[in-house]
């Protein structure tokens, strides 16, 4: 059995290298729409995407990104043009997993329509520190939310291959 839907999940791949042109309004508000359709425990939709296009914001989030790396001159967003923040509400017990499904979300919309992605980690630690509680009070939202990931979004500039799935990745009982 196969399906766009399959095809794209087996397609999608991590894109670690970009093209500088921004991502088009339309396939950005396509993505962004599928991360508002992941399931979240109890329908909470606890949630939130922030997306982040200004450079100088960029910067300033990579910076706090790599430094938590360790590696203060490293760019951990590849050269995307896009981040989307993916916060959630930290006061719900399933904020980290109801954030990863928006995260899965995006990335595999981000493939249907033609966009790479990568999910980069340590949202939680820059979000969590001083500096992110203050990205988070210039955006005006709650300090409450917690980082998940962050999803960046570009046209590719590199065609990864996929790599072999391991062996009894599924176990039947």
């Amino acid at each position: 059995m196969d399906n766009a839907i399959l095809a794209a999940l087996r397609n999608r791949r991590s894109i670690r290298k970009y093209k500088p042109e921004q991502v088009s309004e339309e396939a950005l508000c396509a993505i962004l729409e599928a991360g508002t359709w992941a399931a979240t425990a109890k329908n909470q939709q606890s949630p939130v995407m922030v997306v982040v296009q200004d450079a100088a914001t960029i910067e300033e989030m990579r910076k706090l990104n790599a430094a938590v790396m360790g590696r203060p001159d490293a760019d951990p967003f590849y050269g995307a043009p896009t981040i989307v923040v993916v916060l959630a509400d930290g006061n719900n017990a399933n904020w980290e997993k109801d954030g990863s499904l928006v995260m899965g979300n995006l990335m595999n919309a981000a493939e249907a329509v033609g966009v790479g992605s990568c999910w980069i980690n340590r949202a939680t630690e820059v979000f969590d520190a001083p500096q992110g509680k203050a990205l988070l009070a210039k955006w005006g939202l709650p300090e409450t939310l917690r980082g998940v990931g962050n999803c960046i979004l570009g046209y590719p500039d590199e065609q990864p291959a996929p790599k072999p799935r391991k062996e009894n990745y599924i176990v039947r009982v």
